[in-house]
């Protein structure tokens, strides 16, 4: 039997206290989360509304098809910095018109939309995911350009925003902008790059320069409309490929535009009508403890996400503390990949290699469940080659062509993170639990690490060794690499996609996968050199 029994009792004290603090930890990103969707607040987004506009959000609401899900990314982008939480964009993943979609919308209440430098780190990942899973583009555009006091973070990476929407349309991916207010200076090239662009009467206005810039550089007069006005581009220049009376009639020639795309799916899934986890999603709650030492069984999570907690374990007496299997999850076939204990031996990364190997030979993508503390250390383990059998793991991570899909439930430190797929490997998506930690050692350790060093220097030079000041810096130092490890702050980052509700992970990851399936799918046999 390939079904998962769970040993889970939800109403044992260290359930509940893990439940409690997950809900904790919702409730403080959820006090984010509602900045992002805040935009400007209400006086900018009032101001808005009374101009006889609507905002990203209602925009992007109205362009999906109705009662789609959208799997919003990066929602809390510039987390920590001096600027509005989001990035002064919304982005995510919908249905238009049938047709899987990553929308790019310009929040214009937050600074009229100008772009900061979250704007483009977040805009640039948004550009990576349609790339790589062949999603069309739609671009809502408004925005008054650069955030001029920030523009020497921006002018120089931004460029790659215009670079993208080109190599997209190379790449047969669709590109579509609606223009709903102002796109000027640089953020012209949006709708110039587009492969389909949409301008509404009397409200877009695109041009290199406005008036002003215009009258100091040249002399000449000009006004809004004559100079960059949505009927000028449609009659004259010829930029606007259609030509809108409202938003409201542009985004439904946007929809009528993706209609006629003709764009597919590479594949789908392997059956349209998925068995349901045989246990409640909302003991994804009671799984992860608050406290990260001690440690949990993946096998709980899988049998909560995946199609009838169905899961057909590999070497299942080999490396025991990485578990790995396949499963069906929402349909589509998956290898999960899964830190049972933390760490990661030689059995493990031997383990993981072929795993990896197989998933490829079968064309089928991996999911890699983090909560590893990285690989072992140690004589014994350094002289049983602990070293090179950590490089297979990260060699066959590498240069595997499936996608990848990483979820960070609990530690995710040092090589271990890179072994199982931490954002450098290129996932396809990575999103993380509240309860997730992520840097290159654990907090406590690293500033173990820096007291020894602190003493054995002093020691070697014969100096007098301050044992309180170097207790006080061990705090400080385990206090700040804590601080520095949390979700919120690595997705304020970007990255990651986005802190999901535990709750929420098997519908996340079915978008994700369906999206994937958009792009073909090929495995390889092409691997780097493997030191045995």
């Amino acid at each position: 039997m390939t079904i998962l029994s769970s040993t889970l009792d939800p109403s044992t004290p260290q359930a509940q206290a893990a439940a409690e603090a997950m809900l904790v930890s919702l409730a403080e990103i959820g006090v984010e989360v509602a900045k992002a969707v805040a935009g400007g607040g209400e006086k900018y987004t009032t101001r808005h509304h009374d101009r006889g506009k609507l905002t990203a959000r209602e925009r992007i609401e109205l362009l999906l098809d109705l009662e789609s899900p959208f799997l919003e990314l990066a929602p809390l982008a510039g987390y920590g910095s001096s600027f509005t939480v989001g990035g002064s964009v919304v982005a995510g993943i919908g249905l238009v018109c049938g047709v899987e979609c990553l929308l790019v919308a310009n929040d214009p209440t937050v600074k009229g939309g100008a772009s900061n430098p979250w704007t483009v780190k977040k805009t640039l990942r948004m550009h990576e995911v349609a790339l790589a899973n062949r999603l069309p583009v739609i671009s809502l555009v408004e925005s008054g350009g650069a955030d001029l006091p920030t523009q020497k973070d921006i002018f120089i990476p931004g460029g790659a925003i215009f670079r993208n929407l080109t190599r997209l349309s190379r790449e047969g991916i669709p590109t579509i902008a609606l223009v709903f207010g102002n796109s000027t200076a640089g953020g012209a090239y949006l709708p110039g790059l587009s492969d389909h662009v949409v301008m509404i009467e009397e409200q877009s206005k695109v041009f290199l320069a406005g008036p002003p810039l215009v009258k100091a550089a040249t002399g000449e007069e000009s006004d809004d409309e004559s100079l960059g006005g949505a009927d000028m581009h449609a009659r004259i220049s010829g930029l606007a490929d259609h030509f809108a009376r409202d938003e409201q009639d542009a985004i439904r020639i946007g929809r009528g535009i993706v209609t006629r795309l003709n764009h597919r799916k590479a594949s789908g899934p392997v059956t349209t009508q998925p068995k349901a986890p045989r246990y409640p999603a909302d003991e994804l709650l009671s799984i992860v403890p608050p406290d990260l030492r001690s440690p949990f069984d993946p096998r709980e999570v899988i049998a909560r996400i995946v199609d009838d907690s169905d899961f057909d374990e590999f070497k299942p007496l080999y490396g025991s503390s990485l578990v790995t299997g396949w499963a069906q999850l929402h349909g589509f076939p998956v290898g999960i990949l899964a830190n049972a204990r933390g760490v990661l031996f030689s059995e493990e990364s031997q383990k993981a290699t072929q795993f990896i190997q197989l998933a490829n030979r079968s064309n089928t993508p991996l999911l890699f469940l983090h909560n590893t503390t990285g690989y072992m250390v140690g004589k014994d383990y350094e002289q049983g080659g602990i070293i090179k059998h950590g490089s297979m793991m990260i060699n066959a991570v590498s240069n595997s062509t499936v996608p990848h899909i990483s979820v960070l439930l609990g530690n995710s430190y040092g090589a271990g993170h890179y072994g199982m797929c931490g954002r450098a490997y290129d996932p396809r998506f990575v999103f993380t639990w509240p309860s997730a930690r992520s840097s290159v050692m654990g907090a406590t350790q690293l500033a173990d690490v820096a007291y020894s060093v602190s003493r054995a220097s002093a020691l070697s030079q014969g100096k007098p060794f301050d044992e309180d000041g170097a207790q006080a810096m061990h705090a400080y130092i385990e206090g700040q690499i804590g601080a520095e490890a949390m979700p919120m702050v690595l997705s304020g980052l970007v990255y990651d996609d986005g802190i999901i509700d535990p709750r929420d992970t098997r519908d996340v990851l079915g978008i994700a996968l369906s999206a994937v399936h958009t792009a073909p799918i090929e495995g390889t046999s092409s691997f780097g050199v493997f030191r045995m």
